[in-house]
């Protein structure tokens, strides 16, 4: 009897020894489980926090790419590495340029003339932005702008002109601040063309988006030819228009390279 239960002791501490052996080994399958979880996770959350930042550092390249460039030629880049020139058959073409620039930068540090040719142009950013207009380029205090490009459309001539005209506006407001202040002040002239051009990106370095055409060149000079304070329009944009203003027949006006153009004066919208 003894001898019995002595093996059945036995038996049980051995059961038991199995029983603790196999807490033992399902506890570190656990932990183990646990560890690799948390390794995971861990790796899963460091990963989506690597995916955000680089999302949010595409959409800061986006962004500055957008600003340079317009969202279709944009988007043509990214896929195919170029863009191709398109044509356009009616774009109305702006140039303004800051009369006596040269003399009264002399009166101005390097920075200050630099602020205010910012002050100005950034207005004029948020003209062409209302109107529909895509900024071409500043060179130096002259400003190119377009309207019916990169998208057609049948509206640009009158967009221009009411752009061109709250352009103006805003210049006899701003020179009258300036001269309340005592502080030098630009004015401006302005002239307006509408014809076709071809417009997009060539080159492989420093890409920007352009225009060209005759178009371009005789709103350069409708603008040289102009007067401040007004908005000087050729002809061609004069038709397009007419109806939607008053106009000034300047009469034939001599222009640089391009003989006598009949040229007028926009007063105001009708």
């Amino acid at each position: 009897m003894a001898k019995e239960q002595k093996a059945e002791a036995e038996a049980q501490k051995a059961r038991n020894g199995q029983y603790l052996i196999g807490l033992i080994g399902g506890g570190i399958v656990l932990l183990l489980s646990v560890i690799a979880f948390v390794q995971k996770f861990n790796s899963n959350r460091k990963l989506n926090s690597k995916n955000k930042e680089i999302e949010l550092e595409r959409q800061k390249s986006d962004t500055l790419l957008l600003n340079i460039l317009p969202e279709e030629t944009a988007q043509e880049l990214k896929e195919t590495g170029h863009a191709q020139p398109q044509s356009y058959d009616l774009v109305t073409v702006m140039f303004t340029d800051f009369k006596g620039f040269t003399q009264i930068s002399e009166k101005l540090t390097p920075e200050n003339l630099v602020k205010k040719l910012e002050y100005c142009f950034t207005e004029f950013d948020k003209i062409c932005d209302k109107y529909d207009l895509e900024k071409i380029k500043t060179i130096g205090d002259a400003y190119m702008c377009a309207g019916g490009i990169p998208v057609s459309n049948t509206s640009n001539p009158k967009d221009a002109v009411l752009a061109g005209l709250e352009m103006q506006q805003f210049m006899k407001e701003w020179k009258e601040q300036q001269e309340k202040l005592g502080e030098p002040t630009f004015e401006l002239r302005l002239g307006i063309h509408t014809g076709s051009v071809v417009a997009g990106v060539i080159g492989k370095n420093k890409f920007a988006y352009d225009i060209w055409g005759d178009a371009v060149n005789l709103a350069a000079r409708m603008e040289s030819s102009g007067k401040v304070g007004k908005v000087n329009i050729s002809e061609t944009t004069y038709n397009h228009v007419k109806d939607d203003f008053e106009c000034e027949h300047r009469g034939k006006i001599t222009a640089k390279n391009k003989g006598e153009i009949d040229m007028y004066f926009v007063e105001s919208v009708k």
